[in-house]
């Protein structure tokens, strides 16, 4: 409980991985993929209620031995290519009823690198801030300012209009892009929206090298990595 308020986390692993078939519990480090986030979200001294939404038996299975709460089996439906991420939240909210949540935060487990200090960070500016949704972000290492369409003819097109094109990174604006890691929103509002991103959205900056997306093999051994280099894991 973070100002009176109770919160409820959820991790959305779904078993239907193609690029990497069983995913969320593949070894990373000595760990299941989901178990990183498993570890930090229950760290945090915000979070009243972790659990892990799945439709896949052998996911859930790993998330208990990892201490997360599987109140449910995520149905079919909302496990599949095409379910917009909401979905499941929503339903993990409806599902607990009649316990109520006044907040809830969506901790993916392909973002293995993020810590109990970015979650509660997220989940302060928030409350804090008194914003219904806060979703966290990362500086983009490809200014899209530098970005153009090629045309039919081979003419170059700039992505954004400028009045003249600038030529040093360092004189453009910071472009940021949401990296997934922690999502932040009131429920009702959420309810309402079925969007994490509108105008009333607000962003929580995180470092790059805490933002890595794990979606193919490549990315596992990246973050193993990044996180041998943190002194997370020997």
């Amino acid at each position: 409980m973070y100002k009176g308020k109770r919160i409820l986390a959820t991790i959305s692993a779904r078993g239907g991985s193609k690029g990497v078939p069983g995913k969320n519990i593949r070894d990373l480090g000595g760990l299941p993929l989901v178990a990183w986030t498993i570890r930090e979200a229950r760290r945090s001294g915000m979070i009243d209620r972790l659990i892990v939404s799945s439709d896949d038996e052998g996911i859930l299975a790993v998330a208990r031995s990892h201490g997360a709460e599987t109140p449910f089996v995520r149905p079919a439906e909302l496990a599949r290519d095409d379910t917009p991420g909401v979905d499941p939240v929503l339903h993990a909210v409806a599902a607990l009823l009649p316990e109520t949540y006044d907040y809830v935060v969506l901790l993916q487990p392909t973002s293995p690198l993020r810590t109990v200090a970015d979650i509660d960070g997220a989940i302060a500016a928030c409350l804090d801030g008194g914003h219904p949704c806060v979703l966290s972000v990362t500086e983009a290492d490809k200014s899209p300012y530098f970005m153009f369409t090629l045309e039919d003819d081979k003419r170059l097109s700039p992505v954004i209009a400028q009045e003249r094109y600038h030529t040093r990174r360092q004189d453009l604006p910071r472009v940021f892009m949401p990296n997934g890691a922690v999502y932040v929103a009131d429920c009702a509002w959420l309810a309402q929206t079925r969007s994490y991103l509108t105008p009333q959205t607000r962003g929580y900056e995180m470092p790059r090298e805490r933002s890595q997306d794990v979606d193919g093999l490549l990315d596992f051994d990246i973050c193993e990595l990044l996180l041998r280099k943190a002194g997370r894991i020997a």
